[in-house]
């Protein structure tokens, strides 16, 4: 099956950052997929901005270098690839000073959407987008596309939100968050807002509790120095699964639309009662020599989570007593990230004793095998009575759309969504500060206590606390295989 593509108008892309990490692993190797498709036509620009002083055909050559390394075999060749690096452009810039401004101002054409993605560090934020606007480089039309993360605490992000507001409006500002352009994200709120089945469902009465589990095999490798800052509460819940958290708790949007879909995840974030100490579980893996977290972050006496667990509550008359259950961390025995929904067991079964019931749940598959099954009670086949079998209704996308099916990679489905001007996908103001305003209260009570994260083995299913956290509520964590 092909994904049927609508190409874009021609426009202006510059990347800032452009020699880093992300832009040679996802941004370039993503516009390329992009390009190959159709969706981005020869028209469009693509101009890297770094330091590094280089010219364009050097730049060109890294460009060149970053997709025969991080394509896929058989996805480029060298005529191919060679019409699109005709579109890349370079120029080395000083963010906070005055050199390549003027040389990028020239490069930009009018009649084009001109977008700006600051793959950089959340300090550069302000500086760029000052010269953005102040040299002229930046329309009234014009997107500035930002990485997580977006501040360490409800301060830092209020000041970020400044910064870009007195050059920016709101609906230029695109906070991306690459876990909302996964195809299965999106086809989360398919499943809900697009078939009657669910919905009557969706809501404490028959919801027992919700599990949001995004597990990784890696440690924090080269991201020591970052981790030690952050954690995984700002590293992954502020962030990723809050959004998650609300994509399966808000209300059905009146229409599918920016403001109207960020509307209703404000309020879900604005109804979770304050996190009680006794419903968090912080860990660190802790192994034998470099398998492990305190080698790794080159700090002996670090306090930073590798590991969280917690039990949310979201106060509203759709959720108030159904437990969300989340948990993350690195290290751990599989790489899967999956929602699964635990509807409650009937009120009376007319089977007897005999016939154990089983709950059903709804999975939502994230990542690896993208897909969804739905585990139903059945009749065991073959004679002798009714005896009853729990089985899954499995629904891999790559099986029932096709194994050739042309699905984009998040960060290629949201950087054209920049250039369409669709912010659906992309979290708002508003939206990243109160998710700070409810994380900050929990690490600050975190840091008064002193609390030491508790060990846990590498390529386990988490610290010991993390299954109490459930067992003492009758309940189990789905197992990571």
């Amino acid at each position: 099956m092909v994904a049927r593509v609508i190409p874009v108008d021609p426009f202006d892309l510059v990347i800032f950052g452009a020699t880093g990490d992300l832009s040679r692993r996802k941004i370039l190797p993503g516009l390329y997929r992009r390009w190959r498709q159709g969706q981005i036509p020869d028209g469009a620009a693509i101009i890297g901005a770094a330091r590094s002083k280089m010219d364009a055909e050097d730049f060109r050559a890294q460009v060149a270098q970053a997709l025969d390394e991080f394509l896929a075999p058989g996805e480029s060749d060298a005529a191919t690839r060679d019409r699109f690096l005709a579109m890349i452009d370079y120029v080395a810039i000083d963010a906070r000073g005055e050199g390549g401004w003027q040389a990028l101002a020239s490069k930009m054409r009018d009649g084009v959407v001109r977008a700006f993605y600051l793959s950089v560090a959340p300090a550069l934020f302000g500086d760029i987008a000052q010269r953005l606007v102040e040299g002229g480089i930046a329309d009234r039309n014009a997107r500035i596309v930002v990485e997580k993360p977006f501040g360490k605490d409800l301060a830092s992000a209020r000041a970020l939100n400044a910064a870009l507001a007195e050059y920016f409006n709101e609906d230029q500002v695109y906070r991306i968050d690459h876990y909302l352009g996964k195809e299965t994200v999106q086809n989360l709120m398919a499943v809900r807002f697009a078939n009657i089945l669910f919905e009557p469902l969706w809501n404490a009465q028959f919801v027992d509790h919700v599990q949001i589990t995004v597990a990784e095999t890696v440690g924090v490798g080269g991201r020591g120095e970052y981790y030690a800052h952050s954690g995984a509460m700002r590293d992954m819940v502020q962030n990723h699964m809050m959004q998650l958290l609300c994509l399966i708790a808000m209300e059905p949007p009146n229409a599918f639309e920016p403001d109207a879909m960020r509307d209703e995840k404000l309020k879900v974030i604005r109804a979770l009662d304050p996190l009680d100490p006794r419903d968090c579980v912080r860990g660190q893996y802790r192994g034998a020599g470099g398998d492990d977290y305190l080698a790794e972050s080159g700090n002996p006496d670090s306090r930073t989570e590798s590991f969280i667990a917690m039990k949310l509550q979201v106060s509203n008359w759709r959720w108030k007593g159904t437990p969300f259950y989340l948990r993350t961390g690195k290290r751990l025995r599989s790489r899967v990230s999956e929602i699964a929904i635990t509807f409650k067991e009937p009120p009376h079964s007319i089977f007897g004793e005999s016939n154990q019931w089983r709950e059903n749940v709804l999975v939502i598959r994230l990542q690896p095998d993208e897909g969804m099954d739905l585990r139903v009670m059945i009749k065991e086949p073959g004679p002798g009575g009714m005896r009853l079998k729990d089985v899954a209704l499995d629904m891999s996308f790559a099986e029932a759309l096709g194994n050739d099916l042309d699905v984009p990679d998040a960060y290629e489905r949201l950087i054209m969504d920049v250039i369409r001007g669709n912010q659906t996908l992309f979290m708002r103001g508003d939206e990243v500060e109160a998710a700070w305003a409810w994380v900050d209260p929990v690490i600050a009570a975190w840091e008064a206590r002193g609390d030491q994260p508790e060990p846990y083995e590498p390529g386990s299913t988490g610290p010991e606390g993390a299954l109490m956290l459930l067992h003492r509520d009758g309940r189990r964590w789905r197992e990571i295989r």
